[in-house]
């Protein structure tokens, strides 16, 4: 088995939404560091994105699932600049966070990323 994180851009390549899946099997359940870890980022993001930029119920959603190994994070409107780059930020330090466990834990993690700006 493995974790998989999939970062879903708007057409304007902005990032709008995450999603956590799986289980890494790296170790026993409830002794795994990889699921730990990627849980921890996915949580903190998901803090962040309501204690650092301040956004409400109604701008978010969010669904998670801990059995599973599932987290959904989802913004659903519009932001304005200033709001939309401290958004940016926490989405891009969890996928920086990601990127550093996939260098050390590769077979359990993978990241992809749908969506974006579309060259015509």
């Amino acid at each position: 088995m493995m974790i998989y994180v999939q970062i879903i851009k708007d057409s304007k390549g902005f990032i709008k939404q995450f999603t956590i899946k799986g289980h890494a099997n790296y170790g026993e359940y409830g002794e795994d560091i990889v699921c730990a870890a990627v849980s921890i980022l996915g949580h903190t993001a998901l803090r962040s994105l309501v204690d650092v930029c301040n956004l409400d119920e109604d701008e978010i959603s969010y669904s998670v699932d801990e059995e599973l190994g599932y987290l959904d994070v989802k913004i659903l409107i519009d932001l304005n600049d200033v709001r939309n780059e401290s958004v940016q930020i926490i989405f891009k330090s969890f996928i920086t966070g990601i990127k550093s466990l996939i260098d050390n834990y590769s077979e359990n993690i993978a990241l992809e990323y749908r969506g974006g700006v579309i060259n015509a």
